[in-house]
């Protein structure tokens, strides 16, 4: 019997499935993540389906593991659409099939939930409590509102001093942008790179140093990964294999290097609110809403598609409802000046009383 969960069909062996879709997802210049959540939903729907190939089924077992995923497992929308981007791209670039409609799919909900942002003096508590690249790094992501892997993944070259700026390059969407450099990390920035330059210095000098290149630029520009200002901003202690090609290389910082540091700063200031580097770009987002900043400079900021995005952060403003006052707050504030005016009237008497003729001037 054919093994169709590993490429194996009737007329002969074939390329393993998984293989084909890890070779399509890198043909389209997809992110690493990309790749790793696609093959992930794309196993999930085969084990499954009982480890039938996928090219055997169709709309039907889609749309009922989709539903499955909403019913039984409880997962958020987010992730029923991320499960179903994948398998759309299965069918679409791997096996050359477009899906039909799913008429009966059964939709996750997707909860409308606040995004956590932390006050001015948190951030200034949860910053004291970081010292060097963590500090550094979390600055950047509350000064600069950048993402934690946009942080992570910063070229040298992308960090201009002079115009005051950082250039994210193929962000969320594959879309760059540009956002502030804060004055404060200047000096901090300048102290950082000078550490990347002399880890740079060492690989050159024992045979490495080439670090790794988006899309096909190593074959384009062979010298360029040796380059100063391809190097990464934040790079790893030291150098490991690449994942794709088994290259020896010093990638970037793992991500949970600054969540380990984030989550004991947290415990240190004493903040009860969750602390992830999200927050930090929420918060950054937030802040400059309330110094004024306009929504559009902060979508552009953010790198938001839409602004409806980016008006999420205006929950904490006193615009629209959040700007009613309390009943509550109103009662007091009618004690208070019922209070106040009665001491007025009180203080009225005194000087009127004291202001009147004593009885030897009559």
């Amino acid at each position: 019997m054919s093994d169709l969960s590993r490429g194996e069909t009737p007329h002969g062996r074939q390329p393993r499935l998984l293989d084909q879709v890890h070779a399509a997802i890198r043909q389209l210049h997809y992110s690493r993540r990309t790749e790793e959540s696609y093959v992930h939903w794309i196993r999930r729907f085969i084990y499954w389906s009982g480890k039938r190939h996928p090219a055997t089924l169709g709309e039907p077992e889609v749309t009922a593991f989709l539903s499955h995923l909403a019913t039984d497992r409880n997962v958020a929308a987010a992730t029923q659409n991320q499960a179903l981007a994948a398998l759309l791209f299965l069918y679409k670039q791997v096996l050359g099939r477009e899906l039909g409609w799913f008429d009966d799919l059964v939709r996750a909900k997707r909860p409308v939930r606040m995004p956590v942002v932390l006050a001015r003096g948190e951030v200034a508590a949860l910053l004291a409590q970081l010292r060097g690249t963590h500090w550094l790094m979390a600055s950047l992501l509350y000064g600069s509102g950048l993402r934690l892997m946009e942080c992570l993944r910063l070229r040298v070259k992308d960090v201009d001093f002079a115009y005051r700026q950082i250039l994210v390059r193929d962000g969320k969407g594959g879309k760059d942008r540009v956002t502030m450099l804060p004055e404060a990390l200047i000096q901090p920035l300048h102290e950082q790179l000078g550490e990347a330059k002399r880890l740079h210095a060492l690989d050159l000098r024992e045979g490495f140093g080439e670090v790794h290149l988006p899309y096909a630029l190593a074959r384009k520009y062979p010298r360029a990964g040796m380059e100063w200002g391809w190097q990464y901003v934040f790079p790893s202690g030291k150098r490991s294999p690449d994942p794709e090609d088994g290259v020896i290389r010093r990638h970037h910082l793992d991500d949970s290097v600054l969540a380990r540091a984030l989550h004991e700063a947290r415990r240190g200031a004493a903040i009860a609110k969750p602390v992830s580097a999200h927050v930090l770009r929420h918060s950054f987002a937030t802040h400059l809403l309330q110094a004024g900043s306009d929504i559009r400079t902060v979508q552009e900021l953010l790198g938001h598609s839409d602004v409806s995005t980016t008006m999420i952060y205006t929950h904490v403003l006193n615009k629209g409802g959040r700007g009613v006052s309390s009943p509550l707050d109103r009662l007091e504030q009618r004690r208070a000046e019922y209070r106040v005016h009665r001491l007025e009237k009180r203080f009225a008497g005194l000087r009127a009383n004291s202001a009147r003729p004593g009885l030897g001037e009559r």
